[in-house]
């Protein structure tokens, strides 16, 4: 079983831990992206980061030295969004590293595919920006079917807890003999379940932590989280689509 989330924006550079990295598994890739970028100019940049000032000229003087190789942090620690702080992945125990190591793929517009202890360096770069490396349109169209090769083991079976944007480069290429399991957490309203971006985020990190903590091999086995209120709601699940709702 595999289980997929999204990355961070936000990204923090730390060399005092004790934890063996190792290399991305599509490194050479990501090293096409970073000379693609490097040859940017700051107003092209900035268009492709979308974002402001203070935030673009960070990430500018960034990208001149970036290093894949060096002052590297693992990429379970690296990321520092709402998913991640609820994962607390800092606390975790050698079992739980040891679980989400061997279950836990963490897809990245730059990286392509990440293992927790894979060793990384702050970046920018969103997988819906339009990033024209080569002959590629966008980044999914860049990765196109490596993401989905990488991700997936014998069983064939994942578990889908990212964001559209990041799960939709995988799903695509989902052949008959897998089984994609996607969580949606939401609250009821007006017969509805609708999601809101801040609970998700965190509710996926929970589950993240609460998979590890429980070392969990079965989807079925998910139905028992009931973390920040929310409950596994039988009435609107399917065999490959989980709800979970709060009051």
């Amino acid at each position: 079983m595999r289980i997929i989330i999204s990355p961070a924006k936000k990204m923090i550079q730390r060399d005092d831990l004790p934890m063996d990295m190792e290399t991305p598994a599509l490194i050479g890739d990501a090293e096409k992206i970073m000379h693609w970028m490097q040859r940017l100019s700051y107003s092209e940049a900035k268009t492709l980061w979308n974002c402001n000032d203070r935030i673009a000229e960070e990430n500018f003087n960034r990208l001149q030295t970036m290093n894949l190789y060096g002052n590297l942090t693992p990429a379970i620690v690296a990321f520092e969004g709402i998913q991640y702080r609820y994962m607390a992945p800092a606390v975790f125990e050698d079992t739980m590293l040891d679980y989400v190591q061997e279950h836990l793929r963490i897809l990245s517009g730059f990286y392509g595919v990440l293992r927790p202890m894979d060793g990384v360096t702050p970046y920018r770069l969103e997988m819906q920006a339009k990033a024209g490396v080569g002959d590629a349109k966008d980044l999914c169209a860049f990765w196109g079917r490596r993401l989905y090769d990488t991700v997936k083991d014998d069983s064939r079976l994942i578990v889908n807890l990212a964001s559209r944007e990041y799960s939709a480069c995988v799903e695509r290429y989902l052949q008959p003999e897998d089984t994609f399991v996607t969580c949606t957490f939401g609250e009821l309203s007006g017969g509805r379940v609708r999601q809101k971006g801040t609970y998700a985020k965190m509710a996926r990190g929970e589950m993240v932590r609460y998979m590890a903590e429980n070392q969990i091999e079965r989807p079925e086995e998910m139905q028992r989280f009931r973390w920040l209120g929310y409950e596994f709601c039988a009435d609107l699940s399917t065999e490959t689509s989980y709800v979970f709702v709060r009051p």
